[in-house]
C-alpha cells in the first residue's frame, strides 16, 4: 500500500511539473522571437506596442498595494495572534471572514472596486482606485501567512523575553518578529505574484489607458492586463507573447529573490 501511494504521489509531481514545463516552453517559444526593442520604448503606440509603461504601471501598483496592505496585514496577525483571547467569538469571526475572503474570485473584487471607488468615490478608472481594490484583494493572504507564521514561533522565545524583564511591545518586535519573518515575507511575496497576475479586478478600477499614469487619479494598465487586451484585439498576439515571456521573467526574479531572504532570515535566526 504505502509503494503504490508513493508511486501515485511521483506520478503526481510529474505531471505538475510536466504541465508547468510545457506551459513555460510554450510561452519562450512563441514569445522570444516577438521581442522587439521598439517595446520597450518609453511611450506606446500602435506601431510598437511599447510595454514599458505597462512594466511601470506594474511596480507602481505593487510598490502602493504593499505599501497599504503590508502594515494593515501585519499588524492584524499580531493582534489576532499576540493580543486576543483564544476563546473570543469575534476573533473567530475575523478568521471567518478572513478564510472566505481569501476564496473569492478576483472578478468580485473588481466589481466591488468598480461599484465603490469608481462609480459611489468618484474616483473613475485610476490608479488609487487599483490601488485600494488590489489591497483589499491581497489583506487576507498576509493577515494568514502573518497568524501562521506567529504561531509557529515557540512559546519558549517569548516567556524567556517577558523573564529577562522585556515588556510584551519588545518582545513582539526584538524576538518575535525577526523568528516570524520568513513566513510573513513569504505571504508578502506570495501577495505580490497575485497583485502582478491580476486582470480582471484591475480592468474594472485601474482601466486600460496605454500610458503611464501621471498620477493617483489618472488610469493605465498592468502587464497583465497588456497581455489580455493585446490578444483579445487580434492585431498584436505575438507580442502578447512576448510581454507574457516579460511577465514570466518577471514573476521568476520575485520567487528567486523571496527564496533567497528567505533562507538569509533563516539563518540569521
Amino acid at each position: 500500500m504505502s509503494k503504490l501511494v508513493r508511486y501515485i504521489i511521483k506520478i503526481s509531481a510529474l505531471i505538475t511539473f510536466g504541465i508547468l514545463f510545457l506551459i513555460i516552453a510554450y510561452i519562450l517559444i512563441r514569445g522570444i522571437p516577438s521581442l522587439k526593442p521598439s517595446m520597450f520604448q518609453w511611450e506606446y503606440t500602435s506601431e510598437n506596442v511599447s510595454l514599458l509603461p505597462a512594466m511601470i504601471t506594474t511596480i507602481m501598483i505593487v510598490f502602493l498595494t504593499l505599501l497599504i496592505a503590508t502594515p494593515i496585514g501585519v499588524f492584524t496577525g499580531f493582534y489576532l495572534v499576540e493580543y486576543s483571547k483564544r476563546d473570543n467569538k469575534l476573533i473567530e469571526i475575523i478568521r471567518m471572514a478572513t478564510e472566505t475572503l481569501s476564496g473569492i474570485p478576483s472578478i468580485v473584487y473588481g466589481l466591488f472596486g468598480m461599484l465603490l471607488f469608481v462609480i459611489r468615490l468618484k474616483f473613475q478608472y485610476s490608479l488609487l482606485a487599483g490601488t485600494l481594490t488590489a489591497a483589499i484583494m491581497v489583506l487576507p493572504l498576509i493577515i494568514r501567512a502573518t497568524e501562521e507564521a506567529l504561531l509557529s514561533v515557540d512559546n519558549a522565545y517569548r516567556e524567556a523575553s517577558f523573564a529577562l524583564g522585556a515588556g510584551k511591545v519588545t518582545t513582539i518586535f526584538r524576538v518575535v518578529l525577526p523568528a516570524a519573518m520568513p513566513g510573513i515575507l513569504s505571504g508578502i511575496i506570495l501577495s505580490i505574484g497575485r497583485v502582478i497576475g491580476e486582470t480582471a479586478a484591475l480592468m474594472f478600477t485601474l482601466g486600460t489607458a496605454t500610458g503611464i499614469p501621471k498620477g493617483l487619479f489618472s488610469s493605465g494598465r498592468t502587464l497583465a492586463l497588456h497581455m489580455y487586451v493585446l490578444s483579445t484585439e487580434g492585431f498584436h498576439v505575438n507580442e502578447s507573447y512576448a510581454t507574457g515571456v516579460i511577465l514570466l521573467i518577471l514573476v521568476l526574479l520575485i520567487n528567486g529573490l523571496s527564496t533567497f531572504l528567505s533562507n538569509k532570515l533563516t539563518k540569521e535566526n
